[in-house]
């Protein structure tokens, strides 16, 4: 018996579309999305029958915001956060919950600390412990989205989900795409 699920699980599907083989396209969206989505399926069921439950999706801050050279590992955080979102309101009077937990760039552990790549100018890491801290607040609180990024980073992905251009034409004067390329070289041979 299941009372609480939380999905972690990810690959570092970051690099230009066109430099992918098949395989590792069908490989990131399977780990990334479709796992996830049919572990859901898979426990939900029980969870609402018994009246209660908790079903946590770890997805990534990058599910607000596009970035170049992640398009696919963006298709699958945004697809798991549509996803979330609309499980919720699926489930709403169950007694089970649905929450996204979003996390920015995690030092100490997790993909972007095995890249050694330095975030972009101006934006602070998180640890672990607060991504931790995140999922049992969510769970406790029974809360739809939890963000576990510094202000800045928050801040940046909310008006970068709202007006994309603009964020597109920052992220080219912040360097962003130096970081961004780091963590691509490092991550190529993990797709």
């Amino acid at each position: 018996m299941t009372d609480i699920l939380v999905a972690n699980g990810a690959l570092p599907a970051t690099g230009d579309l066109l430099d992918y083989t098949d395989d590792q396209l069908d490989r990131a969206l399977d780990v990334n999305l479709r796992a996830p989505v049919q572990l859901c399926w898979l426990l939900a069921r029980p969870m609402v029958e018994r009246g209660w439950g908790h079903i946590v999706l770890v997805g990534s801050i990058s599910e607000k915001a596009a970035t170049r050279s992640t398009s696919l590992y963006d298709a699958t955080k945004f697809g798991l956060r549509g996803f979330a979102l609309a499980l919720r309101q699926e489930l709403r009077g169950t007694g089970v919950g649905v929450t996204l937990v979003q996390p920015g760039f995690v030092r100490d552990a997790g993909m972007f600390a095995a890249t050694g790549a330095t975030p972009p100018n101006g934006i602070r890491t998180v640890t672990p412990g607060q991504v931790a801290d995140g999922v049992v607040r969510a769970i406790r609180r029974d809360r739809c989205e939890v963000n576990v990024a510094p202000l800045e980073l928050r801040l940046l992905s909310a008006i970068a989900g709202q007006f994309p251009g603009f964020a597109e034409r920052i992220q080219a004067r912040a360097d962003v795409e130096g970081s961004v390329r780091q963590i691509v070289d490092t991550q190529r041979s993990l797709r």
